[in-house]
């Protein structure tokens, strides 16, 4: 696998108006995009912080994956994303190496990138998100 960077840090909140003033108003971030993925059950919003992004997440259904996290586990981090190249490759490249996946093939994710996760089980407990950005 060939890791190009760290593509962002997901962060489940449970209001994204209220935590994106935090971000702007405390931290002295700007919010560049404001998207929901309807698949996903997500509204996000991004900041950059020099080269990696900080993704909001807040449920649009309390029976999605981000509304089932808080749920259990409250606000907080939520995922790790790394860039990666042949996306689908690289599923494969894990499988084979005993790594359960959440996503056995890519699907849409925000801002058009090519995403799938890997378990925390068999991650160290970090869930794990890898992006392909096919536009670049």
């Amino acid at each position: 696998m060939n890791i190009s960077h760290i593509e962002h840090i997901g962060i489940a909140v449970n209001n994204l108006e209220e935590s994106i003033k935090y971000y702007e108003e405390i931290l002295g971030l700007k919010c560049y995009s404001i998207e929901e993925v309807k698949e996903q059950k997500v509204k996000t919003a991004f900041f950059m912080v020099g080269q990696t992004k900080l993704e909001l997440l807040e449920t649009t259904d309390k029976e999605g994956p981000i509304g089932k996290f808080i749920e259990k586990k409250g606000e907080g981090i939520h995922h790790l994303a790394f860039a990666v190249k042949g996306l689908e490759n690289v599923l494969q490249e894990v499988a084979n190496k005993g790594v359960q996946l959440i996503d056995k093939t890519p699907r849409k994710g925000a801002e058009g990138l090519d995403i799938a996760f890997l378990h925390p089980k068999s991650t160290k407990g970090v869930l794990t998100e890898l992006c392909e950005n096919k536009n670049i």
